[in-house]
């Protein structure tokens, strides 16, 4: 018979008991130490490894250098509205976009394709501009039509501390239409641009803009963000004229509106070009040129909306009214002169004889038959 062996079923072995709280390993005690290394591995385990620097700029998986400089570079950027993307709004967007800040163009009339081809977006509705929360509105508008643009624009829906810059040829004016319209959360910044874009073609560098500062929250992120709008131009190489509104106007009305007012008087006389231009008469052709690139509107605002203006306009008629009198007045004199000198013998000169031998008043005169006989 076959015998089957027999089963005896082995005991568990039970679990080695736990560490002690605290218990360091001993080389005895350590459970690595029952199986044997060798010496040299032993001694590349012990030995400390060197790390050698290959190449200072190899890319790492997170270069913390790089992403602070991106937080910072975006962080510097603005949110920029341009309310009437005319002319003059479309060539200051051109180079706020080239710097790298977003803008979000609004105008009555659809200028989506401009806005498409300078990198920027366009909201035909005012409601979704301003949700859209930019930082700054810069109103680009004639000087006529800003006051019923900006009370057109839904301020409930913009942040409490947007800031709001202007940069019409007169600053007085929208000085006191934005501290009388808005909300005195907001900021305001007055600037003028003194610049456009037929002087400005090749470059905004030592091309003056003004500015001043009306009304700046106090937390310095409020002053910051001026800042940096003005970086817009001060990287552009302008030279930066910070000044009052009242001053500005004083002095634009004795520079820009006398240049505008001699340019549209130059440019109704129809001056020509000759084979034989001066360096002055090319100097008064490029005043025509330039001033007649600008709308009547805007010369027209130049003399409404500056006090100073009407001042400069009585001058202006003064000082060419003197000048006449003096051109004419040295015409006659030697007319007269002339005309007595040319005068030898003739009737009118024995006229012009017998007048020069008048006595003075209350003397009797001789009479020329009595003194024949």
């Amino acid at each position: 018979m076959l015998k089957l062996p027999s089963f005896h079923p082995q005991k568990p072995q039970s679990a080695p008991p736990p560490p002690k709280p605290h218990q360091t390993l001993t080389p005895k005690s350590n459970p690595l130490n029952q199986f044997p290394i060798p010496s040299t591995a032993s001694s590349r385990l012990r030995r400390p490894l060197r790390l050698r620097i290959r190449a200072i700029d190899a890319a790492q998986p997170f270069d913390y250098e790089a992403l602070m400089s991106l937080r910072h570079e975006t962080s510097s950027k603005l949110k920029i509205a341009v309310v009437g993307f005319g002319n003059f709004g479309q060539f200051l967007a051109r180079t706020i976009v080239r710097q790298g800040h977003t803008v979000l163009a609004h105008s009555r009339s659809d200028h989506s394709a401009a806005a498409a081809s300078l990198g920027a977006s366009f909201y035909a509705d005012p409601n979704d501009l301003c949700e859209a929360h930019p930082d700054v509105i810069l109103l680009c508008t004639s000087i006529l039509s800003t006051k019923s643009v900006l009370r057109s624009l839904p301020l409930q829906r913009l942040r409490r501390n947007t800031l709001f810059v202007d940069v019409l040829s007169v600053k007085e004016f929208p000085k006191d239409l934005f501290l009388n319209t808005l909300p005195r959360e907001f900021d305001i910044l007055c600037t003028h641009p003194m610049f456009g874009p037929e002087s400005g073609k090749n470059g905004w560098a030592d091309l003056p803009f003004v500015y001043e500062k009306v009304r700046v929250g106090g937390h310095p992120s409020r002053a910051e963000r001026i800042e940096r709008f003005l970086e817009i131009f001060r990287k552009e190489g302008c030279r930066m004229v910070e000044m009052s509104c009242a001053e500005h106007d004083k002095h634009a009305a004795e520079t820009q509106f006398i240049t505008h007012t001699v340019g549209r008087i130059l440019g109704r006389l129809g001056l020509q070009s000759t084979p034989i231009n001066t360096r002055g008469y090319e100097t008064l052709l490029d005043l025509v040129e330039n001033t007649a690139g600008d709308s009547f509107d805007l010369y027209y605002g130049l003399f409404m909306y500056n006090k100073n203006s009407t001042d400069q306009v009585d001058r202006l008629d003064e000082a060419f009214g003197s000048l006449r009198r003096e051109l004419f007045g040295k015409l006659h004199v030697k007319a007269r002169e002339h005309i007595f000198e040319s005068a030898d013998g003739g009737e009118e000169g024995s006229e012009v004889a017998h007048l020069r031998a008048l006595p003075e008043n209350g003397v009797a005169a001789e009479d020329p038959l009595m003194k024949s006989l």
